[in-house]
């Protein structure tokens, strides 16, 4: 199995959403980190 961004965007998503609604307060955070993270795997894949 390739580990792809395909695969990766919807498990980063999942993550996410969970965060935010276990802590509404990381909401700022966790999408800076998840476009920063979704910008670097696009430039790099």
């Amino acid at each position: 199995m390739t580990v792809d961004i395909i695969t990766i965007q919807p498990l980063i998503a999942l993550i996410a959403g969970v965060l935010i609604l276990i802590m509404p307060r990381l909401l700022n955070y966790v999408v800076a980190v998840y476009l920063i993270l979704i910008g670097i795997l696009g430039l790099v894949g």
